[in-house]
């Protein structure tokens, strides 16, 4: 079946298929091993004016590799992030009672946070130019995977115990997230 835009399979051991719009422009098909091609054909035609709405946006917007920032303001922005998520990690953590390890500043392209099984966690730098409550909610996401290590029911039921209105920040990340790269 002939789609009208160019896409990359990636096979990989998940449950489930995942579409992807790389920050370069390109379609990537994230499916389990042993996905037949026909599952990813449906799969990409009811998902084709998703796809090609987010690569219009993508064709719209500048290239972030654009703003190249020096080395000192890059810095500056990564030592605001340390300190943010230092005070707000330390917060939640109380609150959630969980513990954690390490916290590093990164600038991931496809992730805004992450959390090791060994409780180590990283938060993108870019995420200081979000609305708080988006902050709030990725230090919260992170800190939840400390009591499960999954996106499952029991998993949100965490998140929202602590936020109520979590899907708000969401949907403001799946909406406004790319405006980040923007933002200097």
């Amino acid at each position: 079946m002939k789609h009208p835009f160019d896409y990359e399979v990636l096979y990989s051991d998940r449950k489930t298929a995942v579409i992807q719009i790389t920050p370069e422009g390109r379609v990537q098909v994230r499916v389990p091993l042993r996905c037949p091609k026909s599952f990813i054909d449906t799969f990409l035609c009811e998902k084709e004016d998703w796809i090609l709405k987010h690569l219009s946006q993508k064709a719209k917007r500048p290239d972030p590799s654009r703003h190249a920032l020096s080395k000192k303001e890059r810095a500056r922005y990564i030592q605001t992030a340390r300190a943010i998520f230092t005070v707000k990690t330390a917060f939640y953590a109380k609150l959630m009672h969980v513990t954690y390890h390490r916290i590093s500043i990164r600038e991931q392209r496809t992730r805004w946070g992450s959390c090791s099984s060994a409780g180590n966690l990283n938060f993108n730098w870019r995420l200081i130019f979000a609305p708080e409550e988006v902050l709030d909610y990725i230090v919260v996401h992170e800190l939840a995977h400390r009591i499960e290590m999954n996106h499952s029911k029991a998993f949100y039921a965490i998140v929202e115990q602590v936020l109520p209105d979590y899907k708000k920040s969401r949907k403001w990340l799946r909406e406004n997230g790319h405006s980040l790269w923007d933002a200097v």
